[in-house]
């Protein structure tokens, strides 16, 4: 039976748009660009109880933040389902199939920030949407953020229900073999434009 963490799938859509939202932080320039050779887009859940990781190889951001006025921010991450790798072989296998990311009918998820808001010191919130499988909801990503010399770090923690999302249908929709709690890690590094 192939084995598709439902914590990859959430992780990686939120986890990218964690990321777009992060380095979207207090910096000089309205628009950042996205190093993603020098970023993740991450995900953890559990399977029979022992935790397993992954991240997101294929993704882009579009990010534009001012931080005189955050809440007119927008950032947008488009994430490449298919890239989700654990270093499994069978959990690889299985995340693309229609039970979990079923990326032939659902190839990349998306999301976007809408608006952010400054929680005191360099913490963050990115309000907006995720949509996976097709299903779009409501979502907020808490984010740290460091900006120094035209570059920004940010990094950020989103954690989501798999089933909410579609993800880990059939026999994995009940989370007894795998949880049905997931979460996306964002390390995102950028560079104003």
């Amino acid at each position: 039976m192939k084995f598709l963490t439902p914590r990859v799938a959430t992780t990686w859509a939120t986890a990218t748009l964690l990321g777009a939202l992060l380095l979207a932080g207090p910096a000089s320039a309205a628009g950042w660009t996205v190093d993603t050779a020098h970023s993740k887009l991450g995900f953890t859940g559990s399977q029979s109880g022992t935790a397993f990781s992954g991240q997101f190889t294929r993704w882009d951001a579009t990010i534009d933040f001012d931080p005189a006025n955050p809440a007119i921010g927008h950032a947008t991450v488009t994430i490449d389902m298919a890239s989700a790798k654990t270093g499994d072989v069978q959990k690889d296998q299985s995340l693309p199939e229609a039970d979990w990311f079923s990326t032939k009918a659902f190839p990349k998820a998306v999301f976007e920030a809408t608006s952010f808001k400054a929680k005191g010191g360099n913490q963050y919130d990115a309000v907006g949407t995720l949509t996976i499988r097709g299903i779009k909801k409501d979502v907020t990503l808490p984010f740290t953020l460091a900006v120094a010399g035209g570059k920004a770090h940010a990094v950020g923690k989103l954690d989501l229900v798999r089933t909410d999302y579609g993800v880990g249908q059939g026999a994995w929709g009940d989370g007894k073999m795998v949880a049905l709690a997931v979460s996306v890690t964002v390390d995102l590094t950028a560079t104003a434009k």
